[in-house]
């Protein structure tokens, strides 16, 4: 049996075994929980407004979802790229802010935003090659391309700019072996929302480097601030783009696994490139999304279907929250928050050691934090970003409040005392 055990151990891929993710570090951190505390945990680690009834979802999301059921029309499997009905509704959405019409022949449905983010990646996983993503960002990106055995070369977002993309850092890493650079917008983990001017700036170095460009829009609309979302598929006649999206945060569905890969070329550069077969070799291979949730999908995304208070009420929750965490934050001297969060669910909140004691980095901070009082966020380090915290605020303003209160209670106690 020892014999078989080396085997296998030589034989699997060491690129599955990834704990440096947030799932994987969130769950180590519930781990450090203390039994002998009754107060209920806090946690403002995850991008999950679903999990607080006052983001509930909308009548018109629901109603689309029992009447698809209902019709026993979708209890099939689907073909391997989505339904023509729900391909159409994707279509038609995203075509809403565009120059150009897309075709439902440009959407592939997905089981969420992830699945979208693991085909391009694997299709995109060719020898030699390398990807741009941003610093901080989303753990998953990292994590699926080391599983795929694609290089990663890290880009900065710049806190003191509003986390816009470090364009000089992005031409100075790019090489033969680039062939693509993901852009998060609105942004996972900072909450920034790039300007069209921004936009337009990072197709044109795009467009000079060669590379396509992934733009990750599972937040897009989901804005509080100044600055609107606009789509980087806009640019889309000057340079492809691959945009993934989902209902899982607009809608606060992110149960329903329900997401899409759309590919936003009215040049046909993708088609040439057989980047478009690969796409669809790889949808050929993998599970569906629910086929009633594709049949919903129509009903779902006919904004006209939907309460016009619905989406103006979780805007307005969220620009709240933001208003609550940097409040809060303001009162905590070791904690500083640099940009004020304009979209998505999260902001990025830096720590500052000359004022604390007896912690000696954020991955030791968020340990104690869930030991002393409960509370759960995520390490920067995770993200890209070591001695910073990434805080969700997509939460019961209550909760949230408390969850900071708590927070400032663990700073007093670790602070050095003359800065209380």
């Amino acid at each position: 049996m020892e014999n078989i055990v080396k085997k296998w151990d030589s034989k699997v891929n060491s690129a599955s075994d990834i704990s440096v993710t947030a799932r994987g570090t969130l769950s180590m951190l519930m781990q450090h929980l203390n039994e002998e505390d009754k107060r209920p945990v806090i946690k403002l680690s995850q991008g999950d407004p679903a999990a607080f009834p006052c983001f509930r979802t909308s009548h018109a999301a629901e109603e689309a979802v029992i009447n698809a059921l209902r019709s026993a029309k979708y209890n099939c499997y689907a073909p391997f790229v989505g339904i023509p009905p729900a391909r159409r509704a994707v279509a038609e959405y995203l075509s809403r802010d565009l120059p150009y019409k897309l075709s439902p022949d440009d959407v592939y449905i997905t089981s969420g935003g992830a699945q979208a983010m693991e085909i391009i990646l694997s299709v995109l996983a060719g020898p030699g090659a390398n990807i741009l993503l941003p610093r901080p960002g989303f753990a998953n990106y990292e994590a699926r391309c080391a599983f795929s055995n694609l290089e990663v070369r890290h880009y900065d977002l710049l806190p003191e700019k509003g986390w816009e993309v470090d364009l000089d850092g992005v031409k100075a890493l790019a090489d033969e072996n680039t062939i693509a650079i993901v852009i998060i917008n609105p942004g996972n983990p900072c909450g920034n929302v790039f300007s069209y001017e921004h936009l337009k700036k990072i197709a044109k170095t795009a467009i000079e480097l060669g590379l396509l460009v992934v733009a990750d829009e599972v937040y897009g609309h989901l804005t509080f601030g100044c600055t609107p979302f606009v789509p980087m598929a806009v640019f889309g006649s000057s340079i492809p783009i691959i945009t993934l999206g989902s209902i899982s945060k607009r809608w606060s569905v992110t149960g329903w696994r329900l997401g899409w890969l759309v590919t936003c070329d009215p040049t046909g550069t993708l088609q040439k490139s057989r980047i478009v077969e690969c796409i669809n070799s790889s949808l050929k291979i993998i599970s569906n999304p629910v086929t009633f949730i594709q049949g919903a999908l129509p009903q779902i995304l006919d904004l006209e279907k939907t309460n016009s208070d619905y989406f103006s009420i979780s805007t307005s929750l969220l620009k709240e929250a933001t208003e609550i965490l940097c409040d809060k934050i303001k009162e905590i001297p070791s904690i500083t928050c640099p940009t004020k969060p304009e979209g998505s669910v999260f902001a990025m909140v830096k720590l500052d050691f000359s004022q604390l004691e007896d912690i000696d980095d954020d991955m030791d901070f968020c340990v104690k934090l869930a030991k002393e009082e409960s509370v759960i966020v995520l390490p920067g380090v995770i993200v890209g970003l070591k001695n910073w915290l990434r805080i969700s605020f997509a939460t019961d303003p209550k909760y949230l409040e408390n969850g900071l209160e708590r927070v400032k209670s663990f700073c007093k106690k670790h602070s050095k005392k003359h800065f209380y």
